[in-house]
């Protein structure tokens, strides 16, 4: 977001390896967003983009990156002033919607869009009138003043465009008295770049991903190496399995290798993104701990996380894994030996999980699957939760102050609900060795009156809703 300071921001991701950076501008969005964050969020894009273009050339980054704009960009005329300062690439969404149709009318987060847009309702899609062909004729006449704007410069290339602010001038004929007071001479200063460095992009950053461990994962797996593998593992090791995953969804489609395939026990404490978007048949078993985002994206593999062997301490009281654990799961399961940090399994839509207590915001945004927490929760349980189901070991009646009653309703679990819990209760036993889960499990007669369900109403009324008649009456 344009801001003061945001071209040190730039030099940090670009020096973190970055390939783009967008500077968004205070301008534009769909319109879902409150007025107050829509007039008030952020600065004009020109100010943090001439600010991360001359941060990045001062420090010499500007040549590894791409460096893009954007906010209620509209017209050729904008682009070639967003590339004098800086830009090689911009985003044009708001004058897109609108040529699409869109009359902003701020309802997109209500599924009520009276243009077809932004809904799911088939009777207010049947209103959408937008045509590709419109879109083209936009971005044409867009790209026709450009190449004006670039022939009266006499520039024969977009690169040679790229950051020449001395070809812009501030205006004098704006006569309000608080422009009066300000000094934009600033943003066109030129900064000038070190021998052999650039003023656009003109290297691909080096991601050193030759020697990542999933290069080794994956060397393991078209060796059809038999057995249960052992790696050690840091948490400069980031997002392993997500390599892995992209080899075995590109051999296998979608339905993945057969359960148990491949797997892996890692020892050490684990980067983040650990397990993300991990594919079916792949299980992947840590003994230490993991940073933020475990098993992102899960996609149908298996995540099960232990303490440290040597470790003396009660699971069910210590942080075993970070924030936003199962962030987007769609399918697959976890099975976590200790606590996890906050927003658990936030928009998790199918994947199932057992965990021994999570911080605020669990289950936020919840979509489908199914979680079972073991211990402790923090407030604002289930906010937004509008699909799946969550259960809670409450033995000390907290939950009642925890959760989010907006859109969950806190029942008691029915006799399938008891019978899941069980079973899962038994599955985390005999791959961690959950002491919480034996207690739970030699207990099981009087603990399992301490469960509570997290029930989101939309859901209810649709499982408790008569199924339709296939028959039809003909008149």
């Amino acid at each position: 977001m344009a801001e003061a300071g945001v071209g040190t921001i730039a030099a940090g991701v670009a020096k973190a390896k970055a390939d783009a950076i967008l500077i968004s501008g205070a301008d534009g969005g769909t319109g879902a967003s409150p007025l107050s964050s829509i007039r008030h969020a952020g600065l004009p894009w020109e100010l943090g983009l001439a600010e991360a273009q001359q941060t990045l050339v001062k420090n010499g980054l500007r040549s590894r990156v791409v460096l893009q704009t954007d906010g209620k960009l509209m017209t050729g005329y904008d682009l070639a002033v967003a590339t004098l300062l800086g830009a090689e690439e911009w985003g044009i969404s708001t004058a897109a919607l609108i040529v699409e149709g869109c009359v902003m009318m701020r309802k997109c987060h209500l599924n009520t869009c009276p243009v077809g847009i932004a809904t799911q309702n088939p009777e207010l899609r049947r209103l959408f009138t937008g045509r590709p062909e419109d879109l083209v004729t936009f971005f044409t006449f867009m790209a026709e003043e450009l190449r004006e704007v670039m022939a009266s410069l006499g520039m024969r290339s977009l690169h040679e465009m790229v950051g020449q602010s001395h070809l812009l001038k501030l205006r004098e004929d704006v006569r309000h008295w608080k422009v009066q007071k300000l000094d934009l001479s600033p943003l066109l200063h030129q900064e000038t770049a070190a021998e052999g460095v650039g003023i656009y992009q003109q290297h691909q950053q080096d991601h050193e991903l030759e020697g990542v461990l999933d290069q080794q994962l994956i060397r393991d797996l078209m060796q059809e190496k038999a057995g249960l593998l052992q790696y050690p593992i840091h948490n400069t090791n980031r997002s392993v399995g997500s390599m892995l995953s992209y080899q075995v969804s590109r051999i296998w489609g979608k339905k993945g290798m057969p359960e148990g395939s491949f797997r892996a026990v890692f020892q050490g404490s684990a980067g983040q993104s650990f397990g993300a978007f991990l594919a079916p048949g792949i299980r992947f078993q840590l003994l230490g701990e993991a940073n933020d985002y475990l098993g992102k994206g899960l996609s149908g593999g298996q995540l099960v996380l232990q303490p440290f062997a040597e470790s003396r301490y009660k699971a069910h009281e210590h942080i075993i894994c970070g924030n936003v654990a199962l962030y987007g799961a769609t399918a697959g399961s976890a099975y976590i030996n200790g606590m996890a940090g906050e927003r658990f399994a936030v928009r998790n839509s199918g994947a199932e999980a057992v965990v021994e207590g999570i911080g605020d915001h669990g289950c936020e945004y919840m979509t489908g699957g199914k979680v079972l927490i073991l211990g402790e929760v923090g407030k604002n349980l289930a906010a937004g939760m509008s699909g799946g189901m969550a259960y809670v070991w409450d033995p000390y009646e907290q939950l009642p102050n925890q959760y989010n009653p907006d859109m969950v309703a806190l029942e008691q679990p029915d006799c399938d609900d008891l019978a899941w819990i069980l079973q899962k209760l038994q599955e985390h036993l005999r791959l961690t060795g959950s002491e919480r889960a034996r207690q739970l499990v030699q207990e099981w007669e009087m603990q399992q009156h301490h469960f509570r369900k997290l029930m989101p109403y939309d859901l209810k009324r649709v499982l408790q809703a008569p199924p339709a008649s296939p028959l039809k009456i003909v008149a």
